[in-house]
């Protein structure tokens, strides 16, 4: 064992010290940045070298430490619990959003709903049989089916204008999809490369964990880690980020809710090649924007107004012909409804003035008002407008409390994941101010052996043989 080996050993004390310091420093300086997963120096003892011969001196020490690289404190597993969580947080958070927002809009069981307006239609017609002969009442039943006409299309507008918000919303999603994807893939290829190389790549996976983290939430994306360092991306399945290589989707479909058709999503390279999302904000979007026959909560609900104005004009027309006017005349259709186009849209009144107005039975005389009676209970019937409404109020109801229940759990479910992650990952400053003092302490110990055996060296070369003279 040379008598310098021991300078060598404090040296590489002193190094390792010096490194740890560096990593805790970087640690502390990145507390507080999002995504960043706190690192330790790995080091590891040098053994001996083995002597044989004849100047052996026997069992030596070992020479130091040597350092052997960088670790990132993370956990691949809690990483994966922590995007299937965030995918489902993101499905149910757009459900619920969307499904509160529609049922505020119905504005049940207040003065500003449907039920209400419904119920002073029928009312009037009440009020009117009771005093055939009064212009008000007549003037009455004519405002307020003025009113409940337009009440129903402008709710068939509002679902339309949310139908379309969430569609735009759906288009910004795959963009910050495919933009993501991009970025992960450049990120891929800066790994692949500094590993490959030796040096450190832990800065880089943390941001590419945090997009990776993104694209589940948005698209409900899956990923695990390949051998080279790279990470793939799949959705439905198919590699969305394979090494780095990135593919884009894209968005097809109608772009208004009157078509009734599916808005579906592709890859942009193959169009005839539909990807299911089924997770994340995307997914939930999509669920949103479904056809009414497939659960779609805005279709089923613009499907309801269109049933609602279809039922009312059918029943309110059919018993108002029955019946006649005042002169005699035979009653026409008192709602008149457009061929083409939504029913809600092309709903309106068709009676002008109250002397159209057929409210006698026939044969019952000029003040008889036998069939504005029976309009007025045309509201409660099984079948009636009244009745398909308070149906899909109630089921509306039930649905957005059940979305809203999920879109909790899933979110804890997501906190709970995310402090697990961060249990493991996240930088502790009490932590690093040991650790901090740890290699501090480290340093001055290999510095003081290093002046040690510098004291040591100094005898021997400059005072041994000077005994004696």
């Amino acid at each position: 064992m040379s008598t310098f080996s021991g300078l060598n050993t404090a040296a590489s004390g002193l190094a390792a010290a010096r490194r740890g310091m560096d990593v805790v420093g970087q640690n502390i300086a990145n507390q507080t940045t999002e995504g960043y997963t706190r690192q330790r120096v790995v080091t590891s003892s040098v053994a001996a070298v083995a002597q044989i011969g004849l100047f052996s001196t026997g069992a030596v020490p070992g020479h130091g430490v040597s350092i052997d690289g960088v670790a990132r404190l993370g956990d691949a597993l809690l990483d994966a619990r922590v995007r299937d969580t965030l995918a489902a947080s993101g499905f149910w958070s757009t459900r619920a959003v969307s499904a509160t927002t529609l049922e505020a809009s119905l504005a049940e069981p207040t003065s500003d709903g449907l039920s209400a307006r419904l119920s002073q239609f029928w009312s009037g017609w009440q009020d009117l049989a009771n005093t055939p002969d009064s212009g008000a009442a007549a003037s009455v039943v004519l405002e307020s089916a003025a009113e409940l006409a337009a009440h129903i299309s402008g709710g068939y507008r509002a679902v339309s204008t949310q139908w379309s918000e969430a569609r735009a919303a759906a288009d910004r999603t795959v963009s910050q999809v495919n933009a993501a994807a991009d970025q992960i893939a450049v990120l891929n290829r800066e790994i692949r490369d500094a590993l490959a190389s030796g040096r450190s790549a832990n800065e880089l996976i943390d941001q590419r964990s945090v997009l990776a983290q993104n694209v589940a939430r948005l698209a409900g994306a899956r990923a695990n880690i390949e051998q080279d360092g790279t990470l793939t991306v799949r959705l439905d399945g198919n590699a969305l980020v394979s090494g780095t290589d990135a593919r884009h989707l894209a968005l097809s479909g109608p772009t208004s809710i009157d078509a009734g058709q599916r808005v579906a999503v592709t890859w942009a390279t193959a169009s005839d090649i539909p990807v299911s999302v089924l997770g994340g904000e995307l997914g939930g979007t999509l669920s949103v924007l479904a056809p009414a026959e497939e659960g779609g909560m805005l279709a089923q609900l613009a499907s309801t107004y269109n049933a609602v104005a279809t039922s009312l004009a059918d029943a309110v027309n059919a018993q108002h012909r029955v019946g006649v006017t005042s002169s005699g005349q035979p009653g026409g259709d008192f709602f008149a409804s457009s061929a083409t186009g939504p029913a809600a849209l092309g709903l309106r009144v068709a009676v002008t003035s109250a002397s159209d107005l057929a409210l006698a039975a026939p044969g019952g005389g000029a003040w008889d008002a036998g069939n504005a009676d029976a309009i007025s209970q045309i509201g409660r019937g099984d079948t009636s407008p009244d009745a398909i409404w308070s149906a899909q109020v109630s089921s509306l109801g039930v649905n957005t409390a059940a979305d809203i229940q999920r879109s909790r759990v899933s979110e804890t479910s997501a906190v709970t994941a995310a402090s697990a992650q961060q249990s493991v990952a996240a930088v502790d400053g009490d932590e690093e101010t040991i650790s901090l003092l740890t290699y501090q302490t480290a340093y001055q110990a290999a510095a003081r052996v290093m002046t040690a055996v510098d004291e040591a060296l100094d005898v021997l070369i400059n005072r041994m043989g000077l005994v004696g003279r």
